[in-house]
């Protein structure tokens, strides 16, 4: 596989063909490399909401600025954040270390007092925007296994967060979306397939210091 050729294949669908659907396995890996994107500090403050519900997803059309893909494809793939990154949160994580590798409580302790001391003099508002940025960093590794696995996406920012959080019942679950990608098969019908990309040159987006 040339990565590179697969990511020139991959663009924005405009229209899916909902008569297809992703396979299983294809799913559990837009899964699995969701669960290992790399996250600030390690703390993943983010998940995953999985729709595939024709129903939902056509009424989650109105609060997508009437963009159809969000109907039309297989499944629909909602980032969101955690609301409560505390104290709490951040303790539970290094246990999880502690267990998976089987580190020492003397290593982990200064690495994990430091940690929460940071966190303590952050605002809400801080927070909200370190663990968005962290599902960035998830949506763009999820739109890089989607040209590998030749999964169509459609990455999408013009959406009404609070809207899509009432419909899914995110806040009951201490969740708030924040990114949408739905994922599925382009429409052969789609005329944005066939268009070349339009990128500046390497020259311009690159700076090289030896």
């Amino acid at each position: 596989m040339d990565i590179i050729k697969q990511m020139e294949w991959r663009y924005a669908v405009k229209k899916f063909d909902p008569e297809k659907t992703l396979s299983p396995e294809q799913l559990n890996k837009l899964k699995e490399a969701f669960n290992l994107t790399a996250t600030s500090y390690g703390l993943q403050p983010i998940k995953l909401v999985v729709l595939k519900n024709r129903k939902v997803q056509e009424q989650l059309v109105a609060h997508s600025y009437q963009q159809l893909q969000v109907a039309q494809a297989s499944h629909v793939l909602v980032l969101c954040i955690e609301k409560a990154i505390d104290d709490t949160y951040i303790v539970d994580y290094f246990e999880r270390v502690r267990q998976v590798r089987g580190t020492s409580q003397a290593i982990l302790d200064p690495f994990k007092k430091d940690l929460v001391k940071t966190f303590s003099k952050k605002s809400m508002a801080e927070i909200k925007q370190w663990a968005t940025n962290q599902a960035y960093l998830a949506m763009g590794n999820l739109l890089t296994v989607c040209a590998a696995e030749q999964i169509d996406a459609c990455p999408m920012e013009g959406f009404v967060p609070s809207a899509y959080d009432e419909v899914l019942g995110l806040a009951s679950q201490g969740l708030t979306s924040v990114l949408v990608l739905p994922v599925g098969y382009r429409a052969g019908d789609d005329m944005f397939s066939d268009l070349k990309k339009v990128r500046r040159p390497l020259t311009e987006s690159i700076i090289e210091i030896s």
